[in-house]
């Protein structure tokens, strides 16, 4: 199993009941998927860089998630058809960026 980074920004409007909701929805798509969360970051609303569907906030949530096979196609593809899921990035976490350069 290899391990990635799934990054999530969230509508930016949500209670935290609704932001519940959508985190309970994350784990069980990972666990359906054959893949299991590590670690969780929860960042709560930021500044984005451009507006994504006319908003300049967006809500956070970085997951470090463990999964074999392609999580992109299997998790990232499901999450992107919520509602309040505005954009999803999956990076394949490599050791040799944890390194330091002389």
């Amino acid at each position: 199993m290899n391990q990635y980074d799934l990054n999530l920004i969230l509508n930016p409007n949500l209670s935290a009941e609704q932001v519940g909701i959508e985190k309970d929805y994350i784990e069980t798509t990972v666990k359906n998927a054959g893949g299991e969360i590590s670690n969780l970051d929860e960042l709560g609303n930021r500044r984005l860089a451009y507006a994504v569907n006319k908003d300049r906030e967006g809500y956070y949530l970085m997951y470090t998630i463990k999964a074999a096979g392609n999580p992109e196609t299997d998790i990232a593809s499901t999450l992107r058809l919520r509602d309040h899921v505005r954009r999803v990035l999956v990076v394949k976490d490599r050791p040799e960026w944890k390194t330091k350069k002389a």
